[in-house]
């Protein structure tokens, strides 16, 4: 009988905490065939972490992680291990210089929660290949504090005509992935509200990006 992939999920937070992050673990345990170990607990990450398909932040906040558990995620995403950001990823690790060039970018500030129009710039990928070219979805719309374009594959963008507030004008990512070392990244900035969870395309969404990530598909 084949072992199913398993994922490590960290949503510790010490800044901001997401009302969202049960239905999102929840969510996750029931998207694929993924074992999910659940954890708050940087004492996870004090030991080597190969054993996982992917680690995921899943609305993480502030500063999570020891010395030595930045070392470990380290080693395994540039040995070939996968990495999942999820939403508040962004806001995390603001202190570790090697984090924000994992992630791709950092967070800088959203508007209210509200509808808008998401743009699909590769309809090919898994995270997004059932996504229609123009995708009508709730959220905050994060704006981060540089354009990730030029070190990123960037998937999806936002329209700022569609909603209120967006500041990044024209170039506007939302979601994407890259290659770190012989790891891979995907990351997406959406995942707000608990509602989004239930929502079968951002469910496949988050599937197709954690498939890629650890290189399942």
């Amino acid at each position: 009988m084949a072992v199913a992939p398993r994922l490590l999920v960290c949503t510790r937070t010490t800044a901001y905490r997401h009302d969202s992050i049960p239905a999102a673990v929840t969510a996750l345990r029931t998207l694929g065939p993924f074992e999910v170990t659940a954890t708050e607990d940087p004492a996870a990450f004090e030991h080597p972490l190969d054993g996982y398909a992917a680690v995921v932040f899943l609305s993480t906040s502030g500063e999570i992680l020891t010395p030595t558990g930045r070392e470990h995620l380290t080693s395994y995403v540039e040995s070939g291990g996968g990495f999942v950001g999820v939403h508040a990823a962004a806001c995390t690790e603001y202190d570790w210089p090697y984090y924000g060039e994992l992630l791709g970018a950092r967070f800088d500030q959203h508007p209210a929660h509200q509808p808008g129009k998401a743009v699909i710039e590769d309809r090919t990928h898994p995270s997004t290949r059932h996504l229609p070219a123009v995708w009508q979805f709730t959220d905050e719309w994060y704006d981060f504090r540089t354009s990730p374009r030029s070190s990123t594959h960037v998937l999806v963008s936002a329209d700022e005509s569609s909603y209120e507030g967006g500041r990044m004008g024209a170039d506007h990512p939302l979601a994407w992935c890259h290659e770190k070392g012989a790891g891979r990244v995907f990351y997406t900035a959406l995942g707000h509200a608990s509602e989004a969870y239930e929502d079968p395309d951002f469910r496949a969404h988050l599937l197709g990006g954690i498939t890629w990530a650890a290189g399942l598909g």
